[in-house]
């Protein structure tokens, strides 16, 4: 090879080289960095509820699920809160909707808040302990943890009556083994300052309180997973 030649070599070599060396350099770094997918990737919590859970009279960024999905983002916590939550919800509509919801969102963990419209209308006992044991077994079923957020009503139709709806929860909870607030409103019911005019809904001054209630169990879920 001439030296005219060897030259021209030369220079192409150092052209290809420029060309490469970027191509190179960035097929290099797509393989190296995580897709955005992966680094963000989050879970899922879905809150299946009624009134207590939607904010009802009151704004439903306000609510005690919006105040949980805000500690979870203060604590670093990858996890994404759904509330759906209904005014008015019985056990039996609950089971009407969850399938579909399970189906759409695919949660690690389902909040189960269910049970209280069922007993200020005296549904049987054993009905709304039926019903939130499928509640909790459906959810189950999808890959899903469970907490269950139990609730105490007026004796309305007696202390038998209500002792046995409060006894539901922990029933349906330890024959399942899922976590169990025993009552969700703890430190709020009957308290005038914290409960609206009707005695049943909490207020918004009151939505902290019930994050207090919820949120070590939402803790020790979230670790066991």
């Amino acid at each position: 090879m001439n030296q005219k030649m060897s030259n021209k070599f030369t220079m192409f070599k150092q052209f290809m080289g420029w060309i490469l060396f970027p191509v190179v350099t960035a097929l290099t770094l797509m393989l190296s960095v995580p897709s955005h997918a992966e680094t963000t990737d989050q879970g899922k919590i879905l809150v299946l509820g009624d009134s207590l859970s939607s904010g009802y009279n009151f704004s439903p960024d306000k609510t005690w699920v919006a105040l949980l999905d805000k500690k979870l983002s203060e604590e670093n916590i990858n996890y994404q809160v759904i509330n759906s939550s209904i005014s008015g919800d019985t056990t039996t509509q609950g089971l009407q909707r969850l399938p579909k919801l399970l189906e759409v969102h695919q949660p690690d963990m389902v909040i189960i808040e269910l049970g209280g419209n069922d007993g200020i209308r005296g549904f049987p006992p054993n009905s709304i302990k039926s019903n939130l044991d499928k509640l909790v077994k459906m959810s189950k079923q999808s890959g899903a943890d469970v907490l269950l957020l139990g609730i105490r009503i007026f004796p309305n139709y007696g202390e038998r009556y209500a002792d046995a709806f409060f006894n539901n929860y922990q029933k349906v909870a330890d024959s399942n083994e899922v976590a169990l607030v025993p009552f969700f409103l703890e430190n709020v019911g009957g308290k005038d300052n914290l409960m609206q005019k009707d005695g049943i809904h909490p207020n918004e001054k009151a939505q902290p309180i019930l994050l207090d209630n919820v949120w070590p169990k939402v803790q020790e879920v979230l670790k066991a997973e």
